[in-house]
C-alpha cells in the first residue's frame, strides 16, 4: 500500500494535507493516508483517463468514507 500511495503522491495527487502538521495527517496510518492520496489522485486525473486500481489496493466507492472516520478532526472530502 505504501508503494501505491507513493505513486499517487508522485503522479498528481495533492498529498500536502497528509504530511506532518497537515489537516489530514491524523490518523497517522498508511491506510488513512493512502485513502486520501488515492482519492486526490482520482479526482485530479479521472478526466484525463487516470485509473484507480493502484495494484488492487483501491476501489471506487459511492459513500463518503469520511462519514465513517474515527478521526477527531474532520478532513475535507475532495471534489
Amino acid at each position: 500500500m505504501q508503494e501505491a500511495m507513493n505513486y499517487a503522491c508522485g503522479s498528481g495527487a495533492d498529498c500536502d494535507s497528509i504530511q506532518p502538521g497537515g489537516p489530514c495527517f491524523q490518523p497517522d496510518t498508511v491506510f488513512a493516508h493512502a485513502s486520501y492520496a488515492f482519492n486526490s489522485y482520482w479526482q485530479r486525473t479521472k478526466s484525463a483517463g487516470g485509473s484507480c486500481s493502484f495494484g488492487g489496493t483501491a476501489i471506487l466507492v459511492t459513500v463518503d468514507p469520511s462519514e465513517y472516520s474515527i478521526t477527531s478532526t474532520p478532513c475535507p472530502v475532495l471534489q
